[in-house]
């Protein structure tokens, strides 16, 4: 697939349809200087988090473990594993044997906590209701988002699918998988009974399984197009990681596959399959592992090594805290790259809120706070900022969600109530419950459904996904 010149792309935001560039650099910050090495390197922490954050997920009668060698799929789904014999000859800067720093300290406040339980365990019942009230959620947050999978549902064509209204319509499968992590975010499924949208969601999943061949080379593949492929494998996974239903597993197993194998040699993504990319691309496919990793899936501890290991080499300042494109060259405090390299770290790297590249991100994500009002613009910064700025929890999150405290104690002009009120709520308008398209190159590549169903994500972060850090105290 052709997009914009290569030029037009170092200026442009926007989702998988387009390569968002970095923004125009703010003032001189101490840390835009030239990357430094840390010595010895900050070991990876993905091991260590994994023994605490992952529940091993229940077995089916008769279901066989999963390995990197036996992955439980039906042998006549010919779903290649990564390549691990091209991974191996890759330079890879694995974690040392024996921890030089040895193990955290857990009585130390400065560190954070490790926390038990699925990162999706939140979305539904009576824990979703604490979370969207502890988490700063309202029930006008979740009336829009009511609206908008109402919406939502409106658009489905009659083979389940979703298409993109406006830019890359032939993105079926991509326009799909986003609009269904929205349906999925707010707990909805296809094997809940109950569910108001059962149907609607068991109809994009079908779409999805038979977008993808299921065997040979390609399978597990949706889209020759990195973003789209990957963005459409999240809706696949998800659908297996929150429900476990028996007959996704197959499937998502190999759109997991897909993308491990299709890494490049820098750790990266690229435009075509085993090419290097940037770390915009990076971020749709550590969504993907982050999911899988999390829902009882196979992801091969090499792909995540590569993938910290291009964060590091993206990465600028004496504590990695801001992204560049390819490389260190641009990477600057606030920045949608900076906001993708911060939540790709929070989710394969172990950063937590206590982790000095993390704080010193959050530092620079609050210089470029949300519009607060008018239309909605720059959603691609906004999407990735926003959950980094949840998970990092704090005084941060509330002001980036609520607003600044005025001098009267109130808030005004956060992320959410902006979202809140750039919705279209007259009962009379065909359009109602969606947002008008962004104003950039997300909303004219992506369309009305591209934009309602990431402004839905927003709004559902407060229950989405639950930490697996604890902040300190």
């Amino acid at each position: 697939m052709r997009f914009v010149p290569l030029a037009l792309l170092l200026v442009v935001v926007s989702l998988g349809c387009a390569r968002p560039a970095p923004a125009p650099e703010p003032e001189a910050d101490a840390q835009s200087g030239a990357r430094v090495r840390i010595e010895p390197p900050l070991p990876l922490a993905w091991a260590a988090v994994d023994e605490v954050a992952v529940t091993p997920v229940p077995h089916a009668p008769g279901e066989r473990d999963l390995t990197n060698e036996d992955t439980g799929i039906d042998p006549k789904i010919e779903a290649a594993l990564p390549d691990l014999d091209r991974l191996d000859k890759a330079v890879i800067e694995a974690p040392p044997a024996v921890d030089p720093f040895g193990p955290p300290d857990l009585t130390d406040p400065k560190i954070d906590e490790p926390k038990g339980g699925p990162p999706f365990a939140g979305r539904t019942g009576a824990t979703k209701d604490k979370l969207l009230k502890a988490n700063g959620g309202t029930a006008e947050s979740e009336r829009a988002v009511a609206l908008g999978l109402a919406w939502l549902a409106k658009q489905q064509k009659a083979d389940g699918s979703w298409e993109f209204d406006q830019g890359q319509k032939e993105q079926k499968a991509c326009a799909t998988g986003l609009t269904l992590t929205a349906f999925l975010g707010a707990g909805q499924t296809h094997t809940d009974p109950k569910g108001k949208y059962q149907k609607t969601v068991a109809d994009g999943v079908a779409y999805l399984v038979k977008a993808m061949p299921a065997n040979g080379a390609n399978a597990g593949r949706f889209s020759t197009e990195a973003y789209s492929n990957a963005i459409a494998a999240l809706g696949l996974i998800e659908a297996y990681a929150v429900t476990k239903d028996a007959k996704l597993k197959a499937p998502a197993q190999a759109a997991i596959n897909y993308i491990q194998k299709t890494q490049g040699p820098n750790g990266s993504w690229g435009y075509s399959a085993s090419s290097n990319g940037d770390t915009s691309i990076v971020g749709w496919q550590v969504q993907a592992l982050y999911a899988a990793k999390h829902g009882g899936l196979v992801v091969d501890d090499k792909v995540i090594a590569k993938a910290v290991k291009f964060l590091d080499s993206s990465a600028g300042g004496q504590k990695k805290s801001m992204y560049g494109y390819t490389d260190s060259a641009g990477a600057a405090p606030g920045t949608g790259l900076t906001a993708v390299g911060l939540l790709c770290r929070s989710s394969i790297d172990g950063w937590g809120p206590a982790h000095p590249g993390m704080a010193d991100g959050v530092a620079g994500l609050m210089k470029n706070p949300p519009a607060g009002r008018g239309a909605v613009k720059n959603l691609y910064y906004y999407y990735y900022a926003t959950q980094v700025l949840s998970r990092y929890d704090g005084e941060q999150w509330k002001t980036w969600n609520e607003g600044p405290k005025g001098a009267d104690g109130t808030r005004k002009d956060g992320m959410r109530d902006w979202l809140v009120g750039a919705q279209i709520r007259k009962p009379d308008d065909p359009k109602q419950g969606s947002w008008d398209p962004e104003t950039g190159w997300f909303g004219s590549s992506c369309g009305r459904l591209g934009t309602t169903a990431v402004c839905v994500l927003n709004l559902e972060v407060y229950y989405r996904y639950l930490p697996t850090m604890k902040r300190a105290n």
